[in-house]
């Protein structure tokens, strides 16, 4: 595996309906290495501290492959890099496959998988659209939170090199279907 693109975004305020939205959602891929700390990613605004950043939220990493399902879902919507929110776009990160407590050497940094994403309404304003969130929650595309074990930076083409296997943890889509059923969805 290996890092596509290195997104970050800023503080945003929206008209959602008539309702003002903060969001950090709006991410966009940089041409520069993003440095990740013990709970965020510098320079990466996040909004909404109860569900994002911290130390078990970190980095979040979403596989460029899931692109191409919502891509069919919303053929006029223009897709850019960061659409899901991801600090990390990486080529081929599976969530069927990747394990809670995997870790993995990503540049001069080292990540430790902890949760699955579970989508809000603010993926919704991203795409402009509600339906995303019920259709997100019914894939195993949920993207992965990790917790940063070494600090430092990462870019675009570093390769995403698993050191420690976990076999023995639920997966990471594991979670996110027990999530899905907890909430009944």
């Amino acid at each position: 595996m290996k890092i596509v693109t290195t997104n970050i975004g800023e503080k945003k305020e929206v008209n959602w309906k008539g309702k003002n939205v903060t969001t950090g959602i709006f991410k966009y891929a940089v041409d520069k290495p993003i440095f990740l700390d013990i709970e965020e990613v510098k320079e990466d605004a996040i909004c909404d501290r109860e569900h994002h950043g911290g130390v078990l939220q970190a980095v979040y990493g979403y596989s460029l492959k899931h692109y191409a399902y919502f891509k069919e879902l919303y053929p006029d919507l223009n897709f850019e890099m960061g659409m899901f929110g991801e600090n990390l776009t990486v080529d081929d990160l599976d969530e069927t496959k990747i394990h809670q407590g995997d870790t993995f050497k990503v540049g001069e940094t080292v990540l430790e998988a902890t949760v699955q994403r579970n989508p809000c309404m603010k993926l919704g304003v991203r795409f402009n659209d509600m339906q995303i969130v019920k259709q997100f929650w019914n894939t195993t595309y949920c993207g992965i939170y990790f917790k940063v074990l070494k600090t430092g930076l990462v870019k675009a083409g570093d390769i995403f090199e698993k050191i420690k296997s976990c076999p023995e943890n639920p997966t990471i889509a594991d979670l996110y279907i027990a999530k899905r059923a907890a909430k009944g969805i």
